[in-house]
């Protein structure tokens, strides 16, 4: 970087009327990172994009505490020329124990255009949500989210969060359990369970924003993570301008849970 045409010095100071510039090198964002030959379930690809049904457990993107193993991993391995794209194609992520669709571009162009329509909140993503207590009508939650002023590693509906609006819909009733189909108007971080939450109907099996230990537990087996999937997916394909859309069938565990939710339903 150069001030006024001098190479800039270490917390140098600006006072206005400064020009800057500054040289980026046009280094892949994840090239600190391995192809690693992960399975992946591929529901559809072309030369543009990829659609990925990413499993319960996958981490999206390297972090902290996760560095190998990760969905990013496994597209390397996939398609090596992700390496030139920024977070290897990546657009939106998933928590590590959701499961469901996403969606991946495999050029900068691509990528460019499908950020941008997540801008305008034109791509359409729908999720079921397996809730503690019974929901009875459609409805919207409308409340910002944002950092947890106490517990920094959770989110929260807080008066200076991001806006965010979930819509959602009853499905299915079993008396203590609703599920629901829930869409996305924005895409917060832990949106949908911190919005179910605030209105007192956590996700089953979330025990980072649900309650720990309820009585009613058993009725729905031994679920090992929060009851959500990212069933469908809808977008404008980057290059011929359809609009497309996906939908991924419920993974085994959430299947089960429904099954057994049922067989034991109130009559």
């Amino acid at each position: 970087m150069r001030v006024s045409g001098a190479t800039a010095k270490p917390k140098q100071k600006v006072w206005g009327g400064e020009h800057v510039s500054v040289v980026a090198s046009a280094s892949a964002s994840s090239s600190i990172f391995s192809p690693e030959a992960l399975a992946l379930n591929i529901v559809f690809e072309d030369k543009h994009l990829i659609i990925v049904d990413k499993p319960a457990g996958l981490v999206v993107h390297p972090g902290s505490g996760n560095w190998n193993g990760t969905m990013l991993n496994a597209l390397l391995h996939h398609c090596p020329a992700l390496i030139e794209v920024p977070r290897a194609g990546i657009v939106h992520r998933l928590d590590k124990d959701t499961s469901g669709l996403l969606a991946v571009a495999k050029t900068i162009p691509a990528q460019t255009h499908l950020v941008r329509q997540l801008q305008m909140r034109s791509i359409g993503r729908g999720y079921w949500a397996l809730v503690w207590g019974e929901i009875n009508r459609p409805a919207e939650v409308d409340a910002p989210i944002g950092r947890h002023p106490v517990h920094r590693t959770r989110m929260a509906v807080v008066a200076a969060g991001r806006s965010a609006r979930t819509h959602y819909r009853p499905l299915e009733r079993f008396g203590v359990v609703t599920l629901l189909e829930c869409q996305l108007d924005t895409g917060r971080t832990h949106q949908i369970r911190v919005h179910l939450a605030s209105i007192g109907h956590p996700l089953c099996g979330d025990l980072v924003y649900g309650r720990r230990a309820r009585p009613t537990q058993n009725e729905i087996g031994s679920l090992k993570r929060q009851a959500l999937h990212a069933q469908r997916l809808e977008l404008e394909h980057p290059a011929s301008g359809k609009r497309l859309a996906w939908t991924a069938a419920l993974p085994e565990d959430l299947s089960a849970m429904l099954a057994l939710l049922r067989a034991t339903r109130p009559r």
